[in-house]
């Protein structure tokens, strides 16, 4: 590979997971985030994202990788988003059940996730609107920069099918990193399922559908579960001290 490549590799693999727990890190040092500071949290997410994907994939086609490595074609239409749409139903029905199921725990079981929800959920519909274009953001430029571009160059070196899905998964993983050790796994293992599905599709379709889907179901159920009228501040303080 030649070093630009490396170069986004290690952007990917250590300078965002970086990032994002020193990001988080300030967000959770403070007692609460205000509306104003949520805004410009989804703002600068969004066009990091696009700036992100933008470079990669200048330098991919530089390279001369293909629409098709890319994940970027749809072969069989029909098959492609009827995928896509069931799929999207499901792990949103599944994401909402274990949005559920964790709100029904005590805010003291939750872990350092119910500090991270009081902070990044949107709390409001104005902070909704911008939360959901976030969501679909993530689902089109992550699977882009970890199922297309990643699993591309990963398979063009000549890993096999399975090695270019692990090492992208782990690679989205650490991304996640600042979703504390539990978090890293939970996305890993969904990594793996997008993976898979790259490879099944030949298309990068129905995972970012299923990405999003996750997504949007966190922000719309997950102020619901996780952040309830009367969750204190002193309780989410207690957590991060904790964690």
């Amino acid at each position: 590979m030649s070093w630009d490549i490396w170069l986004i590799f290690f952007v990917l693999g250590v300078i965002l997971p970086w990032h994002g727990r020193m990001r988080m890190k300030k967000l959770l040092a403070v007692p609460r985030v205000s509306s104003t500071e949520r805004l410009v949290l989804y703002a600068s997410t969004i066009a990091f994202q696009w700036v992100a994907v933008a470079i990669v994939a200048w330098r991919a086609w530089a390279h001369g990788f293909t629409a098709f490595q890319l994940g970027l074609t749809i072969h069989d239409q029909s098959r492609i988003l009827v995928s896509a749409i069931i799929g999207a139903m499901i792990i949103a029905a599944l994401q909402w059940l274990n949005l559920r199921r964790v709100g029904k725990l005590p805010v003291e079981a939750r872990g350092s996730l119910q500090a991270l929800a009081e902070r990044i959920l949107p709390q409001s519909t104005v902070e909704l609107l911008p939360y959901l274009a976030l969501a679909i953001t993530a689902g089109l430029c992550e699977e882009f920069l970890y199922r297309g571009f990643a699993m591309a160059v990963l398979l063009h070196v000549g890993l096999q099918a399975w090695a270019a899905v692990l090492l992208s998964s782990v690679l989205f993983g650490l991304a996640h990193s600042y979703q504390g050790r539990g978090g890293i796994l939970m996305t890993l293992v969904i990594g793996l399922v997008l993976g898979s599905s790259r490879l099944a599709y030949e298309s990068l379709v129905p995972a970012i559908f299923w990405h999003s889907a996750v997504d949007v179901v966190a922000g719309t159920a997950g102020p619901r579960y996780l952040t309830p009228k009367g969750t204190g501040a002193s309780e989410s303080e207690k957590l991060i001290h904790q964690n």
